[in-house]
């Protein structure tokens, strides 16, 4: 029973130009770059800003997405070389299949599709908050029944923006992309403006202590469930602020660098992915990066973290209320509300990308890797993605799915890491196009820092994930390993005929 058998690099480049599994090659690094600052900016600088200031990390959040995005930028090195050497859809599930083997390709294949779906349905309820904004008191106002899970029947924009966005996909990857920049080009407009006019309403008082002290927990039940997991292990009592709210706070924000690893997605569809795709990948993430720490400095300097309420969906708007801009407020509403439809597109991409050189390979039906004869997309994993998204963000709140993105990401990013450095000794004659700096100290500590930020996710997030990655198991077990293309063309490479 061979769970450990390697898929090729050059078998996996093969398959890419069978007429069933052809993709278009339409993207360069314009499109590439916006994809990437397009997905990336989305609920982690309109929402998850002002939660995790207000009960983790206080001004200090600006360090917290320092060290996210450091998180990140040692793993998207990692990601740049293998995408530059394995330029084929599914990202790190390919990577994995071409280092580990198909179990573990399997469990990471399994594993992106919690990070991609259920940060779509994240970010549809996210665009549902500020759609419910925006359009507050006038003939579109969405019934209390049709706008919340949490407090009413269903989540209806959210449901209707998921199935928008899937129509857009399965027209095509250059319809996505155009899309994509004129909406980018809105949400850094926003932006700008948010910096540019929050700077001159700053009040340096708000930002002492950058650092709040630590205090305990507010109302914590100190149970498994509810705390961070390193607590639990170490035994400490769960706290907030300090150095560990900082942390902490950083394993939360997290959740708003998910997305860079859908540049790795599109390998396959780009025109020179061995040149541009890294560039993509490392040039989005260097931008948000910054754009995040400057909003966040902007955001806790106008209002006082403690002044912030809990869970408000948008809490830069109203920051610029709470200081007399309220155009500002409405202003900010109407951007994110068009920026995150952009951020619900990609992530559906990312996930229809992986689950179709998942079916490629036979570990899930080939039915899914059918692509559309005119537009060049794979139609059929777009649609099941795009109505699976909007059942769940039309009916699971919010918070209880950002924390499963961050820890599946983190997972992800960890098996990336390790990967390269596999690769690297099994086959260092392969041409790499781009090579990780002094690979063996960045994949180091990637899998360090990665490992430590999903330690600073709660017990009951490990809970999820693990007995998601458990059903994943099952049906590989069921049938991704009877069916994979790869097992069975083993005894006999003629006997695998490709299916579309």
């Amino acid at each position: 029973m061979d769970l450990f058998r390697t898929k090729s690099v050059e078998q996996s480049i093969a398959e890419t130009d069978e007429p069933e599994h052809r993709l278009k090659k339409d993207l360069g690094v314009l499109d590439l770059l916006i994809f990437g600052v397009g997905v990336i900016i989305g609920a982690g600088i309109f929402v998850v800003t002002g939660t995790v200031a207000k009960t983790n990390s206080g001004p200090a959040i600006t360090i917290s997405f320092a060290i996210a995005g450091l998180a990140c930028g040692l793993a998207a090195l990692c990601y740049a070389e293998f995408a530059s050497t394995l330029p084929v859809a599914g990202s790190a599930y390919t990577f994995s299949y071409a280092s580990f083997g198909e179990l573990l390709a399997w469990i990471i294949g399994w594993d992106l599709a919690l990070e991609f779906t259920i940060g779509a349905a994240a970010l549809s309820t996210s665009f549902s908050g500020y759609f419910q904004e925006v359009f507050h008191g006038t003939f579109l106002e969405v019934p209390e029944a049709l706008g919340s899970a949490a407090d009413g029947v269903v989540d209806l924009p959210a449901v209707v923006i998921s199935l928008l966005v899937t129509a857009v996909l399965v027209g095509g990857i250059k319809l996505s992309s155009r899309l994509n920049q004129v909406i980018v080009a809105v949400k850094l407009l926003v932006i700008a403006v948010v910096i540019i006019f929050g700077v001159g309403h700053i009040k340096a008082a708000n930002y002492t202590p950058f650092i709040p002290p630590s205090e305990p927990t507010p109302e914590a039940s100190g149970g498994f469930l509810d705390v961070t997991l390193i607590s639990s292990l170490l035994g400490v009592e769960p706290a907030v602020y300090g150095l560990a709210g900082v942390i902490a706070g950083a394993s939360i924000v997290f959740f708003a660098f998910i997305g860079f690893d859908v540049v790795a997605t599109t390998a396959e569809e780009t025109k020179n992915p061995q040149r541009d795709v890294p560039r993509g990948i490392l040039g989005s993430l260097v931008i948000v990066t910054l754009l995040y720490m400057a909003v966040s400095l902007v955001l806790t300097g106008m209002q006082n973290f403690r002044d912030i309420e809990a869970g408000d969906p948008a809490p830069l708007a109203t920051a610029f209320d709470a200081v007399g801009l309220e155009f500002m407020g409405r202003l900010i509403s109407i951007g994110a509300c068009i920026g995150l439809i952009v951020v619900v597109m990609i992530l559906i991409l990312g996930q229809t990308r992986v689950a179709f050189a998942m079916a490629r390979d036979g570990l899930l039906p080939k039915g899914l890797a059918k692509v559309h004869p005119r537009f060049g997309t794979p139609y059929v994993m777009t649609i099941i993605t795009g109505v699976a998204v909007a059942l769940i963000g039309g009916f699971v709140d919010l918070a209880t799915l950002v924390n499963l993105v961050s820890i599946g990401t983190l997972f992800a990013f960890m098996l990336v890491s390790v990967g390269v450095v596999i690769l690297r000794r099994s086959r260092p004659e392969l041409h790499r196009s781009f090579r990780t700096p002094a690979v063996y100290v960045v994949a180091t500590a990637s899998v360090l820092l990665c490992f430590y930020l999903m330690l600073n996710l709660t017990g009951g997030t490990w809970v999820r994930f693990l007995a998601w990655m458990g059903i994943g198991l099952v049906v590989y077990a069921g049938y991704g390993y009877r069916h994979s293309r790869l097992g069975r063309s083993q005894p006999a490479p003629e006997s695998s005929p490709d299916v579309g």
